[in-house]
């Protein structure tokens, strides 16, 4: 659904239009860096940044978000442009927007709330590791000049914005590529330059059908793909949509956002570009350069292509030095240092799964496998944790009566250790059992009762059963035998 509210364009337009050239201009070095760790032209990369902002800007549901061409679908792209090529990718690109539109529709966004703040740390800090080990490969064809630019780089990076006044205003990044580019052509250094990576786009991106067989056999080798790049791209759109609602005060609609970026890799996978999503740190420069409202992200991506059309002469001269300094940047932006500074007064369970999405996502390269297995053992340990708040109190009313207290949470996995607290063999007459303070989940937890109740009765011994609350008692009548 596009979206044409008035307030959502046209509420903020010079604070807007500024900011979506800062943006602009600081997409060019990703985009060529993130086509770089994929393994394919340039143009792959800044077509798909282009597209996706556009896109986006229409069909999103959280205004002055950016997305464009990531650092975390391309680590994801290697072995597929590798093994079979550019179609192949476009055409996971186009099947990954298929995927998110109906993730969409079907409201998936709402599982975010399962993934825990651990997992999302593991998350960020295995794809900073893994962007940072990108660049290695680069790094080993440099010499010492190489380096030198790099520790350049990331000066200018990391020093500029203290600057006064227009340190602020421009993004060190950009400032980056301009110093370096300039002082290697003063030095005629021998250097590779973003010209090696593959040629430039000289006209406007046009709609075009993937070159290859549309059959099983294709759909076999790009389903794995779009699968992941489908979990990766919506995950890290719904945490930036998280960070963007907290920095701005309001709230996107995340089962829109989840169609817009659909409809954004369907578009870029056909105008030749490569699968996207939201991009936090060019999101955060937006909104914290003022922006508030669609026209933002959509200048964005037309400056982008402006400045890469018109301009690619003189982009061609970046040395390589200038996009590893930005890729080592973002990496170290990335990583969250908290969870190493706080990491022992976090609980063990906490670090446990933090450390087990990074090792995961480092063996397999897999981001949504590491995801996973965080949200999976989060579960187990929060399983385990409400087990532990289940108790029995009992007090013996009379020779021949007995009531036992019940609290806490009681469904399946609480089961085995819930038979430990009755004696079934104590002489009684007449057994009470208080629910008042507990509460049954499941059908196995109903089960688990009923059969706590008839080896009572096996035993000549009368059961009451009192204060259940309403849910336990609807899910009693509805199972109980």
């Amino acid at each position: 659904m596009i979206s044409l509210k008035k307030e959502e364009w046209f509420s903020n337009v010079r604070t807007d239009v500024l900011a979506g050239l800062v943006v602009g201009l600081a997409l060019i070095p990703e985009s060529i860096a993130f086509s770089a760790i994929a393994g394919v032209d340039p143009q792959v990369g800044l077509y798909a940044s282009f597209c996706i902002a556009v896109t986006i800007a229409f069909f999103g549901g959280r205004p002055a978000m950016i997305s464009a061409a990531t650092g975390a679908m391309a680590l994801l792209m290697i072995t597929l442009v590798k093994d079979h090529g550019l179609q192949y990718l476009l055409v996971a690109t186009i099947l990954t927007g298929i995927i998110q539109v109906i993730a969409g529709y079907f409201k998936v966004a709402k599982l975010m709330r399962f993934v825990s703040q651990a997992v999302v740390y593991g998350f960020l800090n295995a794809l900073a590791i893994l962007i940072f080990v990108a660049q290695l490969p680069e790094m080993q064809k440099m010499d010492g000049m190489g380096y030198l630019f790099i520790a350049m780089g990331l000066a200018i990076i990391y020093l500029f914005p203290y600057l006064p006044k227009i340190g602020k205003a421009i993004p060190s990044p950009l400032i980056c590529i301009i110093v370096l580019s300039g002082l290697a052509l003063f030095l005629g250094a021998d250097m590779r330059t973003v010209s090696d990576l593959g040629q430039f786009p000289d006209t406007l991106p046009v709609f075009l059908l993937p070159e290859i067989p549309l059959n099983l056999e294709t759909l076999q080798i790009v389903l794995p793909y779009s699968l992941t790049l489908a979990t990766v791209g919506l995950l890290e759109s719904m945490m930036t949509t998280t960070v963007i609602d907290e920095v701005t005060g309001t709230e996107g609609d995340r089962h829109q956002e989840c169609r817009g970026q659909g409809m954004a890799n369907i578009v870029s996978g056909f105008m030749g570009g490569m699968a996207g999503c939201a991009m936090i740190g060019q999101s955060i420069i937006n909104v914290s350069s003022g922006a508030r409202t669609r026209l933002s992200t959509l200048i964005a991506g037309v400056f982008l292509l402006c400045l890469v059309v018109f301009l690619k002469d003189w982009l061609a001269y970046i040395p390589m030095a200038a996009l590893v300094a930005i890729m080592v940047m973002v990496a170290f932006t990335t990583f969250q240092w908290g969870s190493v500074k706080q990491f022992n007064k976090h609980p063990l369970e906490f670090n446990v799964v933090m450390i087990a999405v990074v090792l995961v996502v480092l063996a397999t390269h897999n981001l949504a496998l590491g995801v996973f297995v965080g949200v999976l053992l989060s579960a187990l340990f929060f399983i385990n944790k409400l087990e532990r708040t289940v108790h029995v109190y009992t007090h013996l009313n009379s020779a021949h009566s007995r009531s036992y207290f019940i609290s806490g949470q009681i469904f399946f996995s609480s089961s085995e250790k819930f038979y430990q607290f009755f004696d079934f063999k104590e002489k009684l007459e007449h057994v009470e059992l208080d629910l008042t303070h507990a509460h049954i989940w499941d059908v196995t937890s109903v089960n688990m009762l009923n059969n706590v109740i008839q080896k009572f009765k096996a035993q000549g011994i009368d059961v009451t059963v009192i204060g259940l609350n309403e849910a336990s008692s609807t899910l009693i009548d509805r199972f109980s035998s």
